[in-house]
């Protein structure tokens, strides 16, 4: 019986992913340089994978001021996203989950500061039980540490909650952790491989939670 339901957060509640893509190739071009899609989806759901700017010095042959670039970089992303709404489906879900009385958690590779911050603007933040992000474990996604912390905190079993998730490294996570997963890509990940996940969709809007709910007994 599912007791619980985990959601993830860049990419899946807000399309920041795609803004943080957007701005990477803004710098890079800037550059006459390129972020692949394919390497910039190896660092989706995770942290510390890859250093864009490192990256970028060995594509042009030169250093560049890596701190002042994410320094940039950031503020690119804040304006991208600024006055953005919750992808389709995400405030239906959460609002069916409370009325059926699950536990609603959130696991996330990003800072508890980043996440509140715009849960807080989506006036999204009452609907969570529980929040762990990327200062309460050691290793981040796709470690299974985060979701492991999630149920727990929830006082739910794994088998008892379903992970949403747009990224290949949520999904190993959620997956490893023992938790079913629906995963929701994005533009950025929508060409990943998800590899033994319970169930794909586009957005949340084409399917009612109960619907899906019904996909897991």
């Amino acid at each position: 019986m599912i007791k619980a339901v985990v959601f993830d957060f860049d990419g899946l509640i807000l399309d920041s992913e795609t803004s943080v893509y957007l701005a990477i190739q803004e710098i890079f071009s800037e550059h006459s340089s390129h972020m692949p899609l394919e390497v910039w989806q190896q660092c989706i759901g995770t942290k510390d994978f890859l250093d864009p700017f490192e990256y970028l010095e060995e594509q042009i042959g030169e250093k560049v001021d890596r701190e002042g670039l994410r320094a940039m970089h950031h503020e690119r992303v804040v304006a991208m996203l600024d006055g953005t709404s919750a992808l389709p489906g995400v405030e239906d879900y959460l609002e069916a989950a409370k009325e059926l009385g699950l536990k609603i958690g959130l696991a996330t590779s990003s800072s508890r500061a980043w996440v509140t911050g715009y849960l807080e603007k989506l006036n999204l933040l009452p609907y969570f039980d529980c929040i762990k992000t990327s200062d309460d474990v050691e290793h981040v996604k796709p470690n299974p540490a985060l979701y492991r912390e999630a149920v727990k905190c929830l006082g739910v079993k794994p088998e008892e909650a379903i992970a949403f998730e747009d990224s290949a490294n949520g999904a190993i996570a959620a997956k490893e952790a023992g938790l079913y997963c629906v995963v929701i890509p994005n533009e950025v990940t929508k060409g990943l491989v998800f590899g033994d996940v319970d169930h794909q969709m586009e957005t949340m809007a084409e399917l009612q939670f109960k619907e899906l709910l019904r996909k897991f007994g």
